[in-house]
């Protein structure tokens, strides 16, 4: 981010003033950063009323400045403390933790991350914009051209997508688990048949070894992480990867 923190706090008062709902978005496990100054930000992000909160643990991308000459970060451990700090903060505050990264009041969740999350379509426009558009036979993407003046000339000429694919059979119960196991409640199982077009006995190896593992709780109705598997939702996810024994 190239903001400060004055900038984020007029960007934030404007938002609320303009709008009815709003969301404030958060990082922790910064350079440096206590567990002490983690809760400090929670509190702080409280203060202003919002009615969702996005937390998400710093991560460094390839190709930054910041791969190049990594800082100095939080260990697992620090970082695993200053999560457990936030669940509680916001959670004593009237939070409900219902995504993986994601905190809201009672009947504020984003409705529009929720179409992601249960892996629904979306029109994507403008340059650089990704659409997922499913058919009664397969599931395309698509990504419109990047830069403005490369989209706006292929729009013109009624052929503004510049990449698009199927999404292989193999791989739909995998992009569906990877939205849909971040929600706190999972999913009902009729979900995944209507997004995918598979019975859910595609999965049912995976499921089976997920649950064994502590990582799911499931029953005829409903498929979940447990607190183990949203803990460790990459080693869950994993499981369902095409190819996977």
């Amino acid at each position: 981010r190239i903001h400060d923190a004055d900038e984020a706090r007029r960007a934030i008062a404007s938002a609320q003033e303009e709008f009815y709902n709003s969301n404030l978005d958060l990082m922790y496990a910064l350079p440096a950063q206590s567990l002490a100054e983690a809760r400090s930000d929670v509190q702080t992000a409280r203060s202003f009323g919002a009615a969702h909160l996005s937390f998400y643990q710093l991560t460094i991308e390839p190709n930054t400045l910041f791969h190049r000459f990594p800082p100095p970060l939080p260990d697992d451990e620090a970082a695993w403390a200053m999560q457990e700090a936030i669940e509680s903060e916001l959670s004593a505050a009237g939070y409900g933790h219902y995504e993986i990264s994601a905190w809201a009041k009672a009947g504020r969740q984003c409705r529009h991350n929720l179409n992601y999350w249960c892996f629904g379509d979306y029109l994507g426009i403008g340059a650089g914009a990704h659409s997922k558009i499913s058919f009664s036979d397969r599931i395309v993407r698509q990504m419109r051209a990047k830069h403005p003046g490369e989209y706006m000339r292929r729009a013109a000429d009624g052929a503004p997508v510049q990449e698009e694919h199927e999404v292989p059979a193999k791989d739909l119960a995998f992009e569906f688990m990877m939205n849909a196991l971040r929600l706190s409640e999972g999913f009902p199982v009729p979900l995944f048949a209507e997004r995918t077009g598979l019975p859910i006995t595609a999965a049912g190896k995976a499921l089976a070894e997920a649950e064994a593992r502590g990582l799911i709780a499931r029953d005829h109705a409903r498929v979940r992480a447990t607190e183990l598997g949203r803990r460790f939702l990459n080693d869950l996810l994993q499981i369902f990867l095409p190819g996977q024994k």
